[in-house]
């Protein structure tokens, strides 16, 4: 008895980490509603207060979203006008017609990379499809050929690189700095593309084993021939500004010395001002010029900010049930425990990721409850700026890996691409994977230098 007293705060933490999975998968309970009632009863019943246990959700729903909700704002908003004013279908114009069909597998694989950046996954495919069938019909060749390193490069961006809203969740919930995140989520990022996008896609198709058809489903009217209204190298630059700019604001704080120049590149490094500079420049350089575009453009504000409300209270109730872990102090025993079975911050964040990834099908989702879980057992191994920001590609990799039926995502690919689930299985889940194992390998082969 006296030991169960003594471990009550680590028992009623386990508790909830259960029953959430049976709100979730058992009962179907929305994944917000499911988070915040297990940050209650996990703080309650550890022997808080009533009124302790609901400061302590406030606060930790509070801190959390008073970062993550206007940097998902922002990204949402950078996103709609990329997408209203054309730029991501000016890089799929360019690179579906580069020369060969090997080319274009590495193509798509990039053009993934960079337009999950700014748009959500399922947002992007869809814009991309039009180009994919394009792509499909001039060659020739299977619609996955060049969907499934497009898919590989959605995916990987979606969770590795910010200013998506999964690897800024982590980052907050864990404390790593956004700079970090974005080197070695861009480091990382590319090899899982590469392995689990083109090459993936070439071994498949060599071996005669890639299904699907020729024609895929474009659910949007867009004509891949047709001029685009912005070029590449601008279209290019725009998707890049913001993480440059926050890559600035991390070297300026490690490297400049204290100053009016520090401040000046640090308040522009900051990730507000950074996506608030790339949203400003965008809109300036690529303003809508008929009442159509304007029209295009309110539409499509309109459907990017829908997700982002879902993601906002998804990772406030995270961040909730992280104060409780920490103000209960279940969090200390539950890092204790794991830490003294040998698994590194790294590892552990991963197979959590990837265990919920597994059970309840939304990647963003496992970010942040991974996150939150993994949160004092990063505390307890007071980890650089650097590992924190491996710990963070390390979760985004575990909750990439292995799509299977309870995920969106996997059903939006067998639908496009007008493949079975056995089939979507042996493409698309070994895709991603090969995103988890692959991500996982680089970020402990980047571990052992820094």
């Amino acid at each position: 008895m006296e030991l169960v007293l003594e471990n009550r705060a680590l028992i009623a933490t386990l508790l909830g980490i259960l029953a959430r999975f049976v709100l979730i998968l058992r009962v179907r309970m929305h994944a917000f509603a499911a988070l915040l009632l297990v940050a209650i009863f996990s703080a309650l019943a550890a022997g808080m207060a009533p009124k302790l246990a609901f400061d302590t959700v406030q606060k930790g729903m509070g801190g959390t979203l008073g970062f993550i909700a206007p940097v998902i704002g922002l990204g949402a908003l950078f996103g709609a006008i990329l997408e209203a004013s054309g730029a991501v279908q000016a890089w799929a114009q360019k690179v579906s017609r580069w020369a060969s069909v090997g080319k274009q597998r590495w193509a798509m694989g990039g053009l993934g990379l960079v337009a999950a950046t700014p748009v959500f996954f399922d947002v992007a495919l869809i814009i991309l499809m039009p180009f994919i069938a394009a792509l499909s019909s001039r060659t020739g060749r299977l619609a996955l050929v060049f969907g499934l390193p497009l898919c590989a490069g959605l995916a990987v961006g979606h969770a590795f690189i910010p200013p998506t809203p999964g690897p800024i969740a982590i980052a907050e919930l864990i404390g790593a700095d956004l700079g970090w995140v974005i080197v070695f989520g861009a480091v990382t990022g590319l090899v899982s593309v590469a392995i689990a996008g083109p090459l993936l896609s070439w071994a498949l198709d060599r071996s005669g084993n890639m299904p699907g058809q020729i024609e895929a489903r474009a659910e949007r009217k867009v004509n891949p021939e047709e001029t685009p209204r912005v070029s590449f190298g601008l279209a290019g630059a725009l998707i890049a500004l913001p993480l440059i700019l926050i890559l600035l604001g991390t070297l300026g704080q490690l490297m400049l010395p204290s100053g009016l120049f520090r401040d000046t590149v640090t308040v522009i490094g900051h990730p507000f001002s950074a996506l608030l500079i790339a949203s400003g420049v965008t809109y300036v350089l690529l303003a809508p010029k008929t009442t159509s575009d304007r029209n295009r453009l309110g539409e499509t504000l309109t459907r990017a900010f829908e997700p982002t409300g879902l993601v906002i209270l998804v990772t406030g109730a995270g961040g909730a049930f992280k104060q409780v872990l920490v103000d209960t102090g279940a969090g200390a025993q539950l890092a204790e425990g794991i830490l003294s079975f040998g698994f590194s911050p790294i590892l552990a964040g991963f197979s959590l990721a990837l265990l919920v990834r597994l059970a309840q099908g939304s990647a963003t989702v496992a970010m942040i409850t991974a996150a939150g879980l993994a949160a004092p057992i990063v505390a307890a191994a007071n980890l650089s700026a650097p590992e924190l920001g491996l710990v963070t590609i390390a979760i985004a990799a575990g909750a990439s890996g292995f799509s299977h039926v309870n995920d969106s995502g996997f059903w939006l690919v067998s639908r496009l691409f007008q493949i079975n689930e056995a089939e979507t299985l042996r493409t698309w889940t070994l895709s991603t994977g090969l995103i988890a194992i692959t991500g996982l390998i680089s970020v402990l082969l980047l571990s052992l230098l820094v």
